[in-house]
């Protein structure tokens, strides 16, 4: 009987390329989200940022099919990492809902304060900078964040003469505007959480 001959390694490697295409996209987003920060969105092309992954412009069209794409792709990921923080958040506050809005509300400031990238390109301030063709999308994904804390305040024991929409709009202006105005040291993203929480709780009582 002969023995069958030996498998004969692949020359290629589907895994392997798969696992470097997507290190090259997540190199893109990163220098797309650094650039759009620093520069904004006009003043950023194609060039500068696979300039600044060491790749020809022509080759981004591989991995986003346009500038648009990419800006969204960054966007995206920006509103993952709020999504990720918060989740973490949650599973440590044992469903009681004042203590689970406080918890949001500091896995939110966290990110937002750190000065990111994706934090800045995900602030309502910023976005207002980008095509407002785009804005239609980004403001779904903008709301589907949201939609997290309407259901943490849906679960909030306010006086029935409260208004949760305006409840919610209060919050997010609170949190949001920090970033115009925290410096590190006076107060820390806890401290911040907790205030609004309380001054929040007080009038609604």
């Amino acid at each position: 009987m002969i023995d069958p001959a030996p498998e004969v390694p692949s020359k290629t490697h589907p895994k392997t390329k798969a696992r470097g295409g997507d290190s090259r996209r997540e190199a893109l987003l990163d220098a797309a989200a650094a650039m759009f920060a620093a520069k904004g969105y006009d003043g950023t092309t194609i060039r500068n940022i696979a300039g600044a992954v060491g790749m020809l412009p022509g080759s981004m069209y591989y991995h986003f099919k346009s500038k648009e794409d990419l800006l969204l792709a960054v966007y995206r990921k920006g509103v993952a990492r709020f999504e990720a923080a918060i989740a973490e958040a949650l599973g440590e506050t044992f469903g009681e809902p004042w203590q689970a809005i406080e918890a949001a509300c500091l896995a939110h400031l966290s990110i937002l304060l750190d000065g990111g990238d994706y934090a800045r390109i995900v602030s309502p301030e910023f976005v207002r900078s980008f095509p407002p063709l785009m804005l239609p999308v980004l403001n779904a994904e903008r709301d589907r964040y949201e939609h997290h804390f309407e259901k943490l305040i849906a679960a909030l024991p306010l006086d029935p003469q409260t208004d949760r929409w305006l409840f919610k709009v209060a919050l997010f202006g609170s949190l949001n505007w920090s970033q115009t105005w925290y410096r590190k040291g006076r107060y820390t993203p806890s401290d911040i959480a907790a205030a609004f929480i309380a001054m929040l709780r007080a009038k609604s009582a």
